[in-house]
This record gives C-alpha cells, structure tokens and sequence, in this order.
C-alpha cells in the first residue's frame, strides 16, 4: 500500500459554461443522482439552467461535494454540464486505474474521510483546497485491476437486475392499463371515505424504524406489505395510508395512522372493491408531487376504472407475484453492494493480500 495525496490521485476538472437552450437536454444536477448508486438514470431540465455549469465529458466521476454525507458518486453517461454543487474527477492513471477510480470516489474510504472536512451547517461543503489535501493509501495498479474486474463483474450483475426489475413494472403498469379498458367508472367517492380526521396520529418524530412502525398500543403497522391473512387483511375496515410523495402506504390494524404533513386516511366504503387491487391502483397513478395536499385535490378529481371483483382479485394476485420477483431481485442487489463494500473494505483499510 501506498499513500498519496488526494491531488495526486485525481484531476479536479474546473472548467465551465454558462448553460444555453440545448444544453437543458445533457444537464445532470444532484437531484438526479442516487445514493450509493454509480449509474445516472434521471437528467435534463425543463429550461436552461440558470448559472455557469461544470463540463463533464463521458466517463468522468461525477461526485457531490454539497452535503456529500448522501454519498453521491456516478459516472457521467455522456458530454453535457454538471451540477456546480458538484465536482468533476478524473483518474492520474499512474496512480489509479481507471475502473477502479469510480469504485474507489464509492467507497466508504474516500467518503468517510470527505465528509469529515464538509463546512457550513445548513448545507456542508467539502472545498477542494482542503480535499486535494487529504491522503490515502492505494494498493498497487495490477492488484486495483484484479479488484476492479471483480467489483465491476458485481456491478454489471446489479444493472441487470435493474432492467429486470423495470421490465417488471412495465408490465405492471401494461397489465394495469390493460384491465381498465370497458370497466365500470367510479369516482373517488364512490370509493372512499376520508376518515383522516377521526384517527389518531402518531408523533412524526416516532414513527418510522427500520421501515415499520414502532410498537405503539401494542399495535404494529407495516409498510407497503401484506398480512398472512390473504381473505382478512385487517381486523377492522380496510384502510389506506395515501402520503406526501404520491407513497400509498396499507396498515393491519386501529386506530393509528402516520401522521407527516399531507397524509390522509382513507377507508373503504365500497364492497365490491378488493383492496389489494386499489392499493395498487393508487401506486400506479404516478400523480406528481406539487406538494402535501396538491396531489390528493387531483386525487379526488380521478374517476377509477374499477372491474368485475373477480378480475380485480385476479389482477392482485398477478401483480403479488410479481412485486415478490422485484422484492427478491432488490434483496440480490443489496446482497451484491455489500460484498463490493467488503471487498473494498479489505482493499483499502487492511491488507489487500488476501482479497
């Protein structure tokens, strides 16, 4: 292992351009960037964006230094302008191999060190003056290669994975859209009762862990999942959680309820509706977010295409089955970025000679 300076590891690309009509189409800011997530699937803007922009070429490692504790890295999938909240890095290939670099800007090593010198509260930033500064220690470039060839082997099975996954809620929605045609219209309703009003929240500060609620009463809630109880889901009238963000969660029990800002509690009134098959009549809306009550207003205005009951429990049944392939495909995922982390892990913060 050796260590080098961060400045002698990676160029840190400055140069910019003040955005013009066409480059809406190749802008890539922030906010189109996931999480611990090297590929790019979202970009482009409704107008030009306002302020000079970073160029960035395709392949360059795109990384954000503004609140860099969300761990932003990917890679650009072509020419077009950068967020300036950003940076734009490319590899000393002296130093750092080329598929490595990527994996190396990801890791927790490089991240954790990173974020330690952000500064500002509201929205820490990391300076380059301070980065370029910092050291860390890299194994030499024929072990980078063979520890490339196996993170991007993981990589590769990840994205396809992803594909499968979205072939998946193609389908989905197809089979969703499908089923609509020729059925009876009801409006909202029809449909539901808003009994928001009668339940009793629980603290916003309180009420998430580990993606379930916390035990409260000693009533326990799931998020967007089912019972095993397939023909009585609920000990009481089925409900729906309809939240902020266009999330529609379903809950097993009385009489507690997520209460953020902009949730409702929506109960069923109608017989003939099976409720697995609305809930995912919600999801499938894709309303857009305008913002806590916007989106319920539109809601409210929707007319629901609604089929005989049998061909609404067919289609729950259809769509279980394939929510459960995406659920296991997503598990395979996370399966595989935690072995990329160990094999990093090993790679840059103990002996790499038994990677």
């Amino acid at each position: 292992m050796t260590k080098y300076r961060f400045k002698d590891i990676a160029y840190n690309s400055t140069e910019k351009k003040k955005p013009t009509k066409e480059d809406k189409y190749t802008y890539i800011g922030l906010e189109h960037l996931d999480p611990q997530c090297l590929e790019v699937t979202r970009f482009g803007s409704e107008v030009a964006p306002i302020g000079e922009k970073l160029i960035m070429r395709k392949g360059d490692v795109l990384f954000g230094k503004r609140r860099a504790y969300q761990k932003k890295v990917a890679i650009a999938p072509f020419n077009g302008i950068f967020s300036a909240h950003g940076l734009v890095l490319r590899p000393k290939e002296n130093v750092v191999d080329p598929k490595f670099f990527p994996m190396f800007i990801a890791s927790d090593y490089f991240l954790d060190a990173a974020i330690k010198i952000s500064v500002g509260s509201l929205s820490p930033t990391i300076n380059w003056s301070a980065l370029k500064e910092l050291e860390f220690e890299l194994p030499d470039l024929e072990k980078q290669r063979e520890l490339a060839e196996l993170l991007w082997a993981a990589e590769e099975t990840k994205q396809s994975y992803k594909s499968f996954i979205c072939i998946a809620n193609k389908i989905i929605n197809s089979y969703f859209v499908k089923i609509q045609k020729r059925n009876t219209t009801l409006s909202f309703n029809d449909i539901f009762n808003d009994d928001t009003k009668n339940a009793t929240k629980i603290d916003k500060n309180n009420y998430l862990e580990n993606g379930k609620f916390k035990i409260i009463d000693q009533s326990q809630y799931e998020i967007a999942g089912y019972s095993n109880n397939e023909e009585g889901l609920y000990k009481d009238t089925p409900a729906i959680i309809f939240g902020d963000h266009t999330r529609v969660f379903k809950f097993i029990n009385e009489p507690f309820f997520l209460g953020a800002d902009g949730t409702k509690l929506l109960k069923l009134k109608n017989k003939d509706i099976d409720y697995t098959y609305i809930y995912y009549y919600l999801k499938n809306l894709k309303l857009t977010n305008l913002g806590y009550n916007r989106h319920f207003k539109l809601l409210k205005e929707i007319k629901f295409f609604i089929p005989d009951i049998k061909i609404q429990k067919q289609y729950a049944s259809f769509i279980k089955k394939i929510n459960i392939m995406i659920n296991s495909l997503n598990v395979q995922i996370e399966n595989l970025s935690y072995i990329q982390k160990i094999i990093l892990e090993k790679a840059l913060r103990e002996e790499v000679s038994d990677v």
